[in-house]
C-alpha cells in the first residue's frame, strides 16, 4: 500500500522512499510513500524524476501508486531513491483544481447552479454547470465575484472524516470510510484527493473565458493563476500586432476588423458575379464550336493539370443550361472528378459517377445535376475517363 504524501502536504517538492516492486518491463515502479499524484478526479497527474529516471505517468492502481518511467530502468526492489515533482506543472494545477471549488461554490450559492462535470486540461480547464445558457452579462458577473473572493484570501484545510459523519459536503459522497474533505473557509466544504493551494489569494486572478451550450448544460472555459496571466498577455500581443496592421490603436480593432469584413463580403460577392458572367462567356464559346454527337448531345471534358475540380462548377453549370450535354471536368493535381448533366437528357449524374468511381476504388457521389469525387491514382482517372466520355441516356 502506497502512502500518500500529496494527501497531508501538496507542497512537498522532493521526498525519499524505498522501492516495492518493479513491472516485468522495468518501466512501472511501486515505492511505499510517494508525492506524485496520479491521473484521479479530472486532474491530470504529476511530472518529474525518480533517480536518474523520468517519469511519465503516474497511475492510481487503488491500493498502490505505479510510476511509469520513459524508459525501463535498474531500480530494484529495497532500493532508496529521491523523487523530484515538476514544481510548476503541480503548482498549477493546483491553481486550477482550487480555482474550481471556488467557481463551483460561487455559481451554486449565487445563481443556482450546480456543477454537473469537471476537465483539467493542460492549457485550459472546463466546468460543466446546470444551467441552460449563460449570457455575456452573467459571466462578466461571475468572473468579478469569482475574483473577489480569491482576494478576500479564504484559508483553506483538508480534513480527514468518516463518511458516515463528515456533514455539509456541497456534493454528497457515495464513498465509505475515510472520506478527505478539501474546505474554504465560510465558502465550501468538499470531498476530494486532489491537491489545492494553501488559501485563494494562491489561485491567483480568475478569467472565465467563454460559456457554450452542451446537451442540457452551459459549458465554462476558465484559467487561473499562472495561466490566466500567460493567456492575458498572449492576447495582449495578438491584439497589439493586430492593430499595429491597421496602424490604429488598440480600441478601435473591433470597428476597423467588422469594416474590413463587411468590405469583404462586398467583394467576395462581387467575385461570385464576375465568375459566374465569364463562365457564361466560356460556356457559349465552347458550346458555339462543338458539334453534337448523333444522339443530340454535346459531350465537354475540360481536364485539368492543376486547380480543384469544383473551381470549375460556374462553368459546368453554365453548359448544362444551354441545352442537352454532359460535362466531365478531371484533374491530376489535386485528384479529382466532376460530372454535370442537364436537365432531360436520361442521365442521372450522381448514380452514374458513384458507379464508375466504385469500380476503380475511388469515392464519391452527388445530385442527378451534379457530382464529384476522388480516385486513387492516375490509372484510375484515366478508367474514369473512359467511361464517362462514352455514357448515354437511359
Amino acid at each position: 500500500m502506497t502512502d500518500r504524501l500529496y494527501y497531508t502536504d501538496a507542497y512537498l517538492r522532493d521526498f525519499t522512499a524505498t522501492v516495492l516492486a518493479v513491472s516485468d518491463d522495468a518501466r512501472r515502479v511501486y515505492l511505499d510513500r510517494t508525492a506524485f499524484y496520479p491521473t484521479s478526479g479530472g486532474q491530470p497527474h504529476d511530472l518529474g524524476t525518480l533517480g536518474d529516471a523520468i517519469i511519465v505517468d503516474v497511475l492510481d492502481e487503488e491500493e498502490r501508486i505505479a510510476h511509469v518511467l520513459a524508459e525501463p530502468s535498474a531500480l530494484v526492489v529495497g532500493q532508496s531513491l529521491t523523487g523530484l515533482v515538476q514544481w510548476t506543472r503541480r503548482f498549477d494545477f493546483m491553481q486550477q483544481h482550487t480555482g474550481q471549488h471556488l467557481l463551483s461554490a460561487m455559481f451554486a450559492d449565487v445563481y443556482g447552479w450546480p456543477t454537473v462535470s469537471v476537465h483539467f486540461g493542460d492549457e485550459t480547464s472546463t466546468l460543466d454547470i446546470a444551467a441552460s445558457s449563460v449570457s455575456a452579462d452573467t459571466l462578466r458577473d461571475a468572473e468579478w465575484r469569482a475574483n473577489a473572493l480569491v482576494t478576500a484570501n479564504h484559508e483553506i484545510t483538508v480534513a480527514f472524516e468518516d463518511a458516515a459523519l463528515a456533514t455539509g459536503l456541497r456534493k454528497a459522497s457515495d464513498r465509505s470510510g475515510m472520506l478527505r474533505v478539501v474546505s474554504i473557509a465560510e465558502l465550501d466544504r468538499s470531498a476530494c484527493g486532489g491537491t489545492h493551494v494553501r488559501r485563494t489569494g494562491e489561485i491567483g486572478s480568475i478569467q472565465l473565458r467563454a460559456a457554450e451550450r452542451v446537451k442540457q448544460h452551459t459549458r465554462i472555459e476558465f484559467l487561473c493563476g499562472n495561466r490566466a496571466v500567460s493567456r492575458a498577455r498572449h492576447d495582449a500581443t495578438l491584439l497589439s500586432n493586430t492593430a499595429r496592421l491597421f496602424t490604429a490603436a488598440v480600441g478601435d480593432v473591433p470597428m476597423l476588423a467588422e469594416q474590413l469584413h463587411a468590405r469583404v463580403v462586398e467583394l467576395e460577392r462581387e467575385r461570385k458575379r464576375l465568375v459566374t458572367d465569364l463562365a457564361l462567356l466560356d460556356a457559349r464559346a465552347r458550346w458555339d464550336s462543338t458539334t453534337p454527337d448523333t444522339d443530340g448531345m454535346r459531350r465537354f471534358h475540360l481536364a485539368l493539370t492543376d486547380g480543384a475540380v469544383r473551381e470549375q462548377e460556374p462553368l459546368a453549370q453554365a453548359l448544362t443550361i444551354l441545352g442537352p450535354c454532359v460535362v466531365l471536368v478531371t484533374s491530376t493535381s489535386p485528384l479529382g472528378v466532376m460530372f454535370a448533366a442537364a436537365e432531360r437528357v436520361g442521365i442521372d449524374a450522381g448514380k452514374t459517377l458513384r458507379t464508375v468511381l466504385s469500380a476503380v476504388g475511388g469515392r464519391g457521389g452527388g445530385s442527378a445535376r451534379f457530382a464529384q469525387g476522388s480516385v486513387p491514382d492516375v490509372a484510375a482517372l484515366a478508367s474514369v475517363v473512359t467511361q464517362l466520355s462514352v455514357v448515354a441516356p437511359s
